[in-house]
Formats: C-alpha cells, sequence, structure tokens
C-alpha cells in the first residue's frame, strides 16, 4: 500500500525544485487586483503607465511594484501624485503584501482599513493629508509590524492603544499631526521615534524617558525627563489614571491573551511539518472508492480500519459536519449567522471555493492518524483532491487566535510552500484543508523505497532538494520571525 500523509504534514509542506512539480507562480488574480486598486486612483495614468493588463507585475516590473522570487510582497508608490481611494479589497488580493508604503501623496480623509492585511510589516502613509481618530484597536491584529510611518498628516484624537502594544515595533513617526492626550506606554524600546509637534500632554512614560527631547518637542502638555519640565501633581495624577484606564483593559488583554498562546500552538503545528518537509514524490496506485477503504500506513502511530457504507459516509467522513446547520454552510466561509460555526473559511481561493457540504458529499477516504488528530482524503465533484485533517488536540485554541493565524498563514505565497485551502473552527476540533498532492513523501523515498523514485534521487537532484529546503526556511524565518523556531525539528 503507498505511504499516506496527514493533512499537517500537507500544510506549508516543502514543494522543492522537482521536475515532477509545476512552478508556481503570481496568480493572475494578483495582477487584476493591481488594476483594480490602480482604477480607484486618479491621476494614475501616467505615474501608473507601466500597469497594464495581460502582463505580469513582476517579469514586466511594474512601478512601485516589490518582488521576490516572482512573489509581489511590496507597493512602494512614493511621490506619485495620487489621490482617490485606497482599494483595500483589491489590496487582500496579493496575499504575499508586506510592505505598503504611500508616502508623498495627496489621499485624504480616514485612516484606510489597512488592518485587514494582517501579515503587513510596514506601514508608510507620510506626507498625505488623512484626517480623523485611529481607532483604538486599529493595530490590534497587526502583530507583525516593524515600520509606522504616519507623520505629516491631520490625524487626531489619542495614540491608539494597540500602537503601543506591537512586539516588534522598531519605528514609529507620528510627528506633525494633531494627536491628543497621553502617550501610551509602549511595551518594548522602539529604534526611531518621533512624536513632535502635535497635541500630546501629561507625563512621558518612564519606559521613553531615554529618547532624545526632540521626539517630544512640540508638544505644550507633555512633562517628564526627557524634556527637563518636572510635572506637577495634576499631571501626575492624570498620568496614573490614564494607567488605570490601560489596567482596567487588561482583563481584555489577558483574554487576548490565548490568542498569542494560539498562535504560538499553531507555529508549533507549522513546525511540526517541517518533521516530514519533504517533497512529495511516490506516485499513489491505488483506487478511490465511495466508501471509507482500510489503508496500510507506514508513517502513521496505528493502523486505522474504517468500512462505512455509502449511506452514511457523509455522517462519518467528516464529523465535524454534524450538525443541522452544517448543509447550510456558506462557500464563502461568513463568520456570521446561525451556520457561523458550520461554515468553511477560505483561506486561499485558487483551486476554487466550497464548502463543508461539498466536502460531505465527496468520495472519501481514511489516511491515518497522528498526533494532533486524523486525516481524509476527499474526491469531490469538480475533480479537486484535498486533504482534510481533524485537529482534535488543538481545543484551548480561541478563534480570534485561529482565525487569524489560519489567514496568515493562507496569504504566504512561496515558490517551496504549500498553502492551506480553507478551514473550519468548532470549539471541540477543528479542520484543516488542504490540496491533496498524489505522492509520497521525501522521507519514504530515502528510508522507505527501493524502486525506481529511489533510484532517481541522485545527487545533483538531492542538492536541489536542499536548495529548494533552504530557500523555504528562510522565507519562514522571514514571515514568522516572532516565533523563536517557525520550522520546528529538521530531518527526513
Amino acid at each position: 500500500m503507498a505511504a499516506v500523509r496527514p493533512l499537517f504534514l500537507l500544510l506549508f509542506s516543502f514543494l522543492f525544485s522537482f521536475f515532477l512539480f509545476p512552478s508556481l507562480s503570481l496568480s493572475a488574480s494578483e495582477a487584476q487586483a493591481l488594476i483594480q486598486l490602480k482604477n480607484s486612483f486618479t491621476q494614475a495614468n501616467d505615474a501608473l503607465s507601466s500597469w497594464v493588463p495581460n502582463s505580469s507585475p513582476c517579469k514586466s516590473k511594474w512601478a512601485g511594484v516589490m518582488c521576490f522570487d516572482g512573489i509581489i510582497t511590496g507597493l512602494h508608490l512614493t511621490g506619485m501624485g495620487l489621490s482617490g481611494k485606497i482599494d483595500i479589497v483589491a489590496l487582500l488580493e496579493i496575499r504575499g503584501l508586506r510592505t505598503i508604503s504611500f508616502m508623498n501623496n495627496n489621499f485624504t480623509g480616514p485612516m484606510p482599513e489597512f488592518n485587514k492585511i494582517g501579515a503587513l510589516k510596514s506601514l508608510l502613509l507620510s506626507g498625505n493629508d488623512f484626517s480623523g481618530e485611529i481607532p483604538k484597536d486599529f493595530f490590534s491584529h497587526l502583530n507583525s509590524l516593524k515600520k509606522v510611518w504616519l507623520n505629516e498628516n491631520k490625524f487626531t484624537g489619542n495614540i491608539p492603544d494597540s500602537l503601543a502594544k506591537l512586539t516588534h515595533l522598531i519605528e514609529l513617526h507620528l510627528e506633525n499631526n494633531q494627536f491628543t492626550g497621553p502617550i501610551p506606554d509602549f511595551k518594548k524600546p522602539i529604534n526611531s521615534l518621533d512624536l513632535s509637534n502635535n497635541k500630546l500632554k501629561g507625563q512621558i512614560p518612564a519606559g521613553l524617558s531615554n529618547y532624545n527631547a526632540s521626539a517630544f518637542s512640540g508638544n505644550d502638555g507633555l512633562c517628564g525627563k526627557p524634556l527637563g519640565q518636572v510635572c506637577t501633581a495634576a499631571e501626575q495624577a492624570d498620568d496614573s489614571a490614564a494607567s488605570t484606564d490601560d489596567s482596567a483593559g487588561s482583563d481584555e488583554d489577558n483574554a487576548g491573551s490565548s490568542t498569542n498562546s494560539s498562535q504560538i500552538v499553531v507555529g508549533v503545528v507549522i513546525g511540526l511539518l517541517v518533521l516530514f518537509i519533504m517533497v512529495v514524490f511516490l506516485k499513489t496506485k491505488r483506487g478511490r472508492d465511495d466508501d471509507f477503504s482500510q489503508l496500510e500506513k507506514e508513517y502513521v502511530e496505528e493502523v486505522v480500519e474504517v468500512h462505512v457504507p455509502a449511506a452514511t459516509t457523509r455522517n462519518r467522513a467528516i464529523e465535524s459536519s454534524r450538525g443541522k446547520n452544517s448543509e447550510a454552510g456558506s462557500r464563502k466561509g461568513s463568520h456570521h449567522g446561525k451556520n457561523a460555526m458550520t461554515d468553511l473559511i477560505m483561506v486561499n481561493d485558487e483551486k476554487g471555493t466550497f464548502g463543508l457540504p461539498d466536502l460531505m458529499k465527496a468520495a472519501a477516504e481514511v489516511l491515518g492518524n497522528g498526533g494532533l488528530g486524523s486525516a481524509y482524503k476527499a474526491v469531490m465533484a469538480n475533480g479537486l483532491s484535498v486533504v482534510v485533517k481533524r485537529m482534535r488536540e488543538m481545543n484551548r485554541l480561541a478563534r480570534d487566535g485561529f482565525d487569524a493565524e489560519m489567514k496568515r498563514l493562507g496569504r504566504l505565497r512561496h515558490l517551496n510552500i504549500l498553502t492551506p485551502l480553507a478551514y473550519h473552527y468548532r470549539r471541540e476540533e477543528k479542520l484543516l484543508v488542504s490540496e491533496y498532492k498524489p505522492k509520497g513523501s521525501l522521507l519514504y523515498v530515502l528510508h522507505g523505497d527501493r524502486g525506481v523514485y529511489h533510484a532517481d534521487l541522485r545527487w545533483p537532484i538531492r542538492l536541489k532538494i536542499i536548495q529548494g529546503i533552504a530557500r523555504g526556511l528562510g522565507f519562514l524565518y522571514t514571515e514568522f520571525e516572532s516565533y523563536d523556531l517557525p520550522h520546528g525539528n529538521l530531518k527526513s
């Protein structure tokens, strides 16, 4: 029997540079999204004249489009005289987007919803006419942000508390706005900080007391060590009151700590994948039945035998589909409504969209059990084969944290990485859905197979594999740098 792998071995499994596998390339939808973004601007025809349909943004070197290995990673549209609306929906289609710069343009109005782009590392909006208050929780899900430049705008209201809680922030420029109120207590040191020329007041937090006075100049209401101005008792009392307000909100933060824990746990899941990280290589010769079948598993903890009549396949193929509302699950994965707990949430629609009803009707077979749950292969009516991993051992993950991590993972695009297609969340179990690859693992080819595939693994091919591993690891370290060990144990 052919070796099989649970779904979590597929999620983010590295696809190396084998001749058997086509290269992942920039999707046409991303080019279309950039054209949609361009159309939302005014005065864009000259500056973005290179943005034309039916061409590749990376290969054709579209103006302001930054690419890495054929993947769009940044938009640097600085000083192009752009105005109008910034189409966030279009930006969400660019899955590898990490850096956005709209500096020195003519955009107006409130802060666009950049907080929907959860994987951003740099948000550079200096020198525009953005205005209004930024919501307090705007930066809550932008955990990867390193650089935030909002200077030379007309923002008002308090500096968002969520901005002060970013753990990777190294550059913050808010100068020359109209921010008011106290400065929040930033959790970690910032390499480059400028809050000058606003309307801030109160005592400068102790954590910022070692910065140069110029970082706080032009705020007549500020006092504290950097400015050499002693705070009055009233100002200290105001600062204490602000701290109390922050403490009052700490319960919410503590509740959110489970989100942080969930990110770590999901990160561990990603890391475990590298135990079986090598290329899918072994051709499966086994046929499919409409019923579940007994499979011999060579790399799972135990043999699983399941024989289910066709009439009951839908109930036991994907047990998470239990419940009266399962059939009504949204193909697009809505979070809302009475069916929210039975929906599939699509994070990667390159293979099309589907819902739980499609999975329930699919011909299915058991792939096996692993440390985190069981895995199934499902072949849907449209011919798409997927692997569904039931994650029963992750029940302590909070919904928000699981959602955020799955969407973040779904945005990854790299030649040596396979991203998930969809997921499903319930308190008692989670489902992860990935495209099925009808080959075995490199682990099996190296150590379990002595046939034609093993003979093909000559040293030039093995060196290609090593290069693919290195590229994939480098990408993971970049995208998940907040994790101590994003790839887990590495071995074959």
